[in-house]
C-alpha cells in the first residue's frame, strides 16, 4: 500500500460554461482520448435538451445530476465468515463520480441515433426523475434501506 494519498490534479474549466464539473463529465464521456469530440457530443446534447424542454440545457443537466446523486450505498464487509452488505454514507467526491458514471453508462445503453441524442434523452429523463440512471440511484437507496439492520457493523 502507498504511504500517502496522491495529489488531486486540478481540472481546467470547460471553454463554454467555465465549469470544472463539465470538464469532469466530459472526461468520463471521452472515448480513446478524443476530448474535442466528447465536448461536441456534450454541447450538442445540451442544445437538444434546451430545444426539448424550453429551458437552459446547462441548468437541466445540473438538475439531472443532482437528481441521480446517491446519498447512501451498501459496502461489503466480511464478519465471521459471512459477508454483509452494510449501508454507508457516500463521500462527497464519490457522489459526483457515481452520478456522472451512471449518466454516461445509461446514456450509452439507450436506443438512439447518435450519442448526443442518447445523452440528451437521459438528461431530460433524469431531470424529471425518470430514466435508467435515476432508477439506479433509487435501487441503491432501496438496497441500503433493506440492509439497515446491519448498520451496527459499520466501522
Amino acid at each position: 500500500m502507498r504511504k500517502t494519498q496522491p495529489k488531486k490534479i486540478p481540472l481546467a474549466p470547460d471553454p463554454k460554461f467555465k465549469d470544472k464539473l463539465v470538464t469532469r463529465f466530459v472526461n468520463n464521456l471521452m472515448w480513446e482520448g478524443k476530448k474535442s469530440g466528447a465536448y461536441n457530443i456534450f454541447y450538442d446534447a445540451l442544445d437538444k435538451v434546451s430545444k426539448q424542454t424550453g429551458e437552459e440545457g446547462y441548468e437541466v443537466w445540473k438538475k439531472a445530476l443532482t437528481n441521480i446523486t446517491p446519498g447512501v450505498e451498501v459496502r461489503s464487509r466480511r464478519i465471521g465468515g459471512a459477508t454483509f452488505q452494510i449501508p454507508a454514507e457516500v463521500r462527497p467526491d464519490r457522489k459526483i463520480s457515481l452520478s456522472i458514471k451512471w449518466m454516461v453508462k445509461y446514456s450509452r445503453d439507450r436506443n438512439g441515433r447518435s450519442m448526443s441524442d442518447k445523452l440528451a434523452n437521459e438528461i431530460v429523463a433524469a431531470s424529471k426523475g425518470e430514466g435508467a440512471s435515476y432508477k439506479k440511484k433509487e435501487d441503491t437507496h432501496r438496497m441500503a434501506e433493506a440492509n439497515k439492520a446491519f448498520a451496527h457493523f459499520r466501522i
